[in-house]
């Protein structure tokens, strides 16, 4: 019996750009599991991955820098958070269950199992000493914990 799955990319992307604002490239490849949150705003260039159980909330873009021809586009990991309003620009990859911050420009890549926030994105807890995670925080949705080690002021 021939499966009747069809590819994302095999999908009008009129409609959904329409009501929702969402552009994905239909050369994007994107995993299972994924979650897009309010999904409005989401840009997915031509040669991004996404792993499996990735969770991106809106305006999110998964870009490339306009430097690069060919593969161009970010990988992400499985199990990896990217929160609103962050750009992940590049062929540049972020490492599995890495939490990404709220408004952040990473333009560098980021190991597994930390969390990176701000503008240019920096590592909680510094390079030599990133804070390590050890929940999968696709599925917690802690868009909080740790942020503290890294600002010395939060409101």
């Amino acid at each position: 019996m021939a499966s009747r799955k069809k590819s994302l990319g095999s999908y009008d992307p009129e409609p959904s750009f329409r009501g929702f604002a969402v552009d994905i490239h239909p050369g994007a490849k994107i995993g299972s599991g994924i979650l897009l949150d309010h999904a409005t705003g989401l840009v997915v260039g031509e040669t991004a991955v996404t792993g499996n159980n990735v969770s991106i909330l809106h305006s999110v873009t998964l870009g490339e820098t306009g430097k690069a021809s060919g593969d161009r586009h970010p990988k992400i990991g499985d199990g990896v958070l990217i929160g609103a309003g962050t750009c992940i620009l590049g062929n540049i990859k972020v490492g599995e269950c890495a939490k990404i911050g709220a408004g952040s420009v990473v333009i560098k890549d980021v190991p597994p199992r930390t969390t990176v926030v701000g503008n240019p994105a920096k590592l909680v807890g510094g390079k030599n000493n990133p804070v390590k995670l050890d929940k999968m925080p696709s599925f917690t949705m802690d868009h909080t914990s740790n942020i503290t080690e890294f600002y010395d002021y939060c409101i």
